[in-house]
């Protein structure tokens, strides 16, 4: 994932800190010193970790730090908010154009993922109310329009194209096309080369006069490192660009792109990919991503995804449910789904504080596990999904049988789902009057080894 080795140094340099007690300047200048080496071993560009670390030595050696009475805290405040300054502080989201349709042109080297970003963003548009149409004007690269094609349908998302015509052309018509049927977003997915050339360039600039478009939107590979960083400056300076998605950013344990880049270009990061499914393209948080960075989580993005995957109404149902003792493996099954819903167990538990100290590598999180579970309770009539208490011994057997999976797997995910339950209870009575907090026994879960 994203920083890994970065997170890894970083808790190091910051735990040997909170070890001190009391520090003094050469303790702080030895601690900026691992942080240097760590920042530019994450790849991040030599001269933005120099002013970096210079920053943060400066206000990190003031009397109020040094003397306070927790300084090692005071230092990894410091850092904590000069990475979201150095990362641009606030969100940036896309703005839209008054004039409806709002075009966005995506723009970037050849196998950066231009076209399923394109597909990505639409998709994300259209749940927020808009009518996206995607643009095909790539006609160099083989495939390439079929690609966006097949990208579409499986969102159910309009693509224009004109085959081999100009792109420039294609590109003016798709807006035209647009503006007549009412649709309000145009995203153009364009051509790419294996490095930056003056004729991608000109064609770009060309299609850039053409349209007007209301953001240019830079992908990048966080892959490619600082060579990441160099294609941003080029195509910021002979195109301009608005803002920039950082793609493959859970493939790269570095990430210094991702602190490089905002700092280079002076554009915002409005998006990173998390994955290759449609919704793992998520909103770019600097103050979120520094949290992750110092290892310190990112609850709100779970909070986040868990708002987009959890219905309400469903939420209210379930807790009633928990407060009369009536939780059963139908109610587990729906949770199970829903959590599904908000991308890789992984990353999600990713996210939360203190994760590197979990060992989430080490803990064999098995994706498969979880149809495994689905497959069990698929087998079992309603009654037996809604009193799990009426399982016998031969019941057991035939849902084994039945399932694909071993008696032991099933009595395995009963036993679990009744500590869960128990764990459930525990929750619920935590939140009534009078009642003291105890301690909390928190079950294995199926997808767990």
């Amino acid at each position: 994932m994203a920083f890994d080795n970065l997170t890894t140094k970083l808790s190091g340099v910051f735990k040997q800190l909170r070890g001190k007690g009391k520090l003094n300047e050469k303790d702080v200048k030895d601690a900026m010193r691992e942080v240097r080496l760590a920042l530019l071993e994450a790849d991040v560009n030599f001269k933005i970790v120099k002013e970096f670390v210079s920053g943060v030595t400066e206000k990190a050696v003031g009397d109020d730090v040094l003397r306070g009475l927790n300084p090692a805290q005071s230092v990894i405040k410091i850092v904590n908010d000069e990475l979201t300054e150095l990362m641009g502080s606030t969100q940036s989201r896309l703005s839209f154009s008054n004039n409806s349709p709002s075009v966005f042109m995506m723009v970037g080297l050849q196998g950066s993922g231009k076209t399923t970003t394109s597909g990505k963003i639409a998709a994300q548009l259209r749940k927020q109310g808009k009518t996206p149409l995607l643009v095909a004007c790539d006609i160099y690269r083989p495939a390439a329009i079929k690609q966006l094609q097949v990208v579409a349908d499986g969102l159910g998302i309009p693509v224009f194209e004109r085959g081999t015509q100009n792109p420039v052309e294609t590109a003016a018509m798709a807006v035209e096309h647009a503006r007549s049927r009412g649709m309000d977003v145009v995203i153009i997915d364009t051509a790419g080369r294996l490095h930056v050339d003056e004729e991608l360039m000109q064609e770009l600039f060309a299609i850039k006069t053409a349209v007007s478009p209301q953001e240019i939107l830079l992908v990048i590979d966080a892959m490619t490192g600082q060579d990441a960083v160099n294609v941003a400056e080029n195509f910021s300076e002979k195109i301009g660009i608005d803002g920039v998605i950082i793609t493959k950013l859970d493939g790269d344990t570095r990430g210094g792109v991702a602190l490089s880049v905002r700092k280079i270009t002076g554009k915002p990061i409005k998006f990173v990919g998390m994955g290759e499914k449609v919704d793992e393209l998520e909103p770019f948080h600097p103050d979120r991503m520094a949290s992750r960075i110092l290892g310190m989580g990112d609850i709100m993005t779970i909070i986040d995804k868990a708002q987009e995957a959890i219905n309400e109404e469903d939420a209210i149902a379930l807790e009633k449910k928990l407060r009369k003792n009536e939780f059963n493996l139908d109610d587990f099954l729906q949770q199970m789904q829903q959590v599904k819903k908000m991308g890789p167990l992984k990353n999600i538990l990713g996210m939360l504080p203190g994760a590197k100290d979990l060992n989430i590598d080490d803990a064999e999180i098995n994706e498969k596990a979880m149809a495994h579970v689905e497959a069990i309770i698929y087998s079992m009539t309603p009654k037996e999904r809604a009193n799990p208490a009426v399982l016998t011994g031969s019941r057991r057997k035939r849902i084994a049988a039945g399932s694909g999976r071993s008696i032991q797997e099933v009595n395995k995910l009963l036993k679990q789902f009744e500590d869960m339950k128990k764990m459930m209870k525990q929750f619920t009575e935590m939140g009534k009057p009078g009642k003291k907090r105890g301690k909390m026994n928190f079950p294995g879960m199926p997808f767990m080894k």
